[in-house]
């Protein structure tokens, strides 16, 4: 069982620490558990019991009225609202609620249910980016235990996969190729598999090669395939010196390729781009990119 601070379920369920105080004191929402310091202590059923509560009181339930109620009757309230509603945050609450209990069924009726009302492609932006962003603040605090992060993002993973292998898009008349890959230690493919996606619908060519690829290691695909784009992510915690460094090695490797670039690190630390490098820092500025490079494409064709 994870232990959770009082800033974590701030982080976690969107009600500020402030209020969870006042909470505890005039309705016993929770009970904490304390430190030899004193300091407030939360579990799982903690959480849990607080994502729900949040839920409701977003939706209009007063927490007085909210404490009247039995645990069976929170969550049934709280299912009634997720069968009507599209609200992104109580969406996000349930991908945690689902990753804290270990359980595939919720998280298959939640990301059901957001496809439908809004896409794949939205759910993605809109619900799962934003839920990653939310556990890495967590995991990098030690909140939550690698466990409940490694079982969720396996299951979004497949759904990722899945749906890369279902897309029947032709490949366009002047297609680009662009090489995917993670550098050495990087482990968190998300982003890159819905790259994936993207560039595959759209039209393109896509050689992936996944995640933890040493950077010499590019030179085989690059002597064997025609690319036009190399596209990598840097998620994993580097200094701006350590990032700086490995960009300038893969433009020293691969001199007159063109890279974009993203994560997490590079939006962060916003390094000094050697020539012909380019970044991006959302999938709404990466389709700009790609459609500038479609132009820039069919005008060489065109000349």
């Amino acid at each position: 069982m994870s232990q959770y601070s009082i800033k974590d379920l701030e982080t976690f369920t969107g009600i500020k620490a402030h209020t969870l105080r006042i909470w505890e004191k005039r309705y016993g929402v929770v009970e904490p558990g304390r430190t030899h310091t004193n300091i407030r202590t939360y579990d799982d059923d903690d959480l849990k019991r607080l994502l729900n509560i949040s839920i409701l009181n977003r939706h209009g339930y007063r927490i007085s009225e909210i404490m009247k109620m039995s645990e069976k009757e929170i969550s049934e309230r709280v299912l009634q609202i997720m069968h009507k509603s599209v609200d992104t945050q109580s969406q996000l609450d349930n991908l945690v609620l689902a990753m804290i209990d270990l359980d595939e069924e919720y998280f298959e009726k939640t990301l059901t249910q957001s496809i439908i009302k809004i896409g794949f492609e939205d759910t993605v932006k809109y619900l799962i980016y934003p839920f990653f962003d939310r556990i890495g603040i967590l995991w990098q605090a030690g909140s939550i235990i690698p466990a409940q992060e490694h079982f969720i993002s396996n299951l979004i993973r497949q759904k990722l996969i899945v749906a890369i292998d279902s897309i029947i898009a032709p490949r366009k008349e002047n297609a680009l190729s662009y090489l995917l890959f993670l550098p050495e230690g990087e482990w968190h493919e998300m982003g890159l598999l819905f790259t994936q996606y993207l560039l595959k619908k759209w039209g393109h060519k896509v050689i992936y090669l996944g995640q933890h690829v040493p950077l010499d290691n590019l030179s085989t695909p690059l002597k064997h395939t025609q690319v036009d784009y190399i596209v990598t992510q840097f998620v994993n915690g580097i200094t701006r010196e350590n990032l700086q460094e490995k960009l300038q090695m893969l433009s020293s490797l691969y001199p007159g390729y063109c890279f974009l670039v993203s994560g997490r690190q590079v939006i962060q630390h916003k390094p000094n781009l050697p020539p012909h490098f380019e970044v991006y820092d959302s999938m709404d500025s990466f389709r700009a990119l790609v459609l500038t490079h479609e132009r820039v494409s069919t005008a060489g064709i065109s000349a």
